[in-house]
């Protein structure tokens, strides 16, 4: 069985500590929020507010609140950081490369040319130049723009 426990699920019966759990936005069913252990900078996640292990287990609304969040999230990161690609995945099941295999969520992460080296293989580090906390301000100013759609 999966665990029905996650930090999402934390953050989402918490939005009062949106800003302390790098929470950028939330809809009625989903949450747009930074990476803790990001691959590049602005690495977002999209997750949905129930905890579910996969796509066919959230309902109707629930998927297409998290399209449209993935939308904006990529939308913001074009906005605010100018990358020149965007990955956007999902790891469904533990052997897939879930870490939290009980909650879904998506990945969408700004990529720039030479943005990756050798410093994960070699030495199991992540190079990240800037805080989070600066990264968190940062999409907070521009996304009101965003959501308006005045980007």
């Amino acid at each position: 069985a999966l665990p029905i426990w996650s930090f999402l699920s934390d953050y989402w019966a918490s939005p009062d500590k949106d800003r302390q759990n790098m929470v950028l936005y939330r809809s009625d069913y989903a949450m747009i929020l930074l990476n803790r252990y990001p691959y590049t900078n602005g690495h977002l996640m999209v997750a949905p507010g129930r905890a579910v292990a996969d796509l066919p287990m959230l309902s109707e609304d629930e998927r297409g609140d998290l399209m449209a969040l993935i939308v904006l999230a990529e939308r913001l990161l074009r906005v605010a950081m100018n990358p020149q690609g965007v990955n956007i995945g999902i790891n469904i099941g533990k052997c897939a490369g879930a870490g939290l295999p009980g909650h879904l969520h998506v990945h969408v992460v700004p990529r720039w040319a030479g943005d990756t080296n050798f410093m994960s293989v070699v030495g199991n580090v992540r190079v990240v130049p800037q805080a989070l906390e600066e990264v968190y301000e940062e999409l907070a100013k521009v996304l009101p723009k965003v959501v308006e759609g005045k980007e």
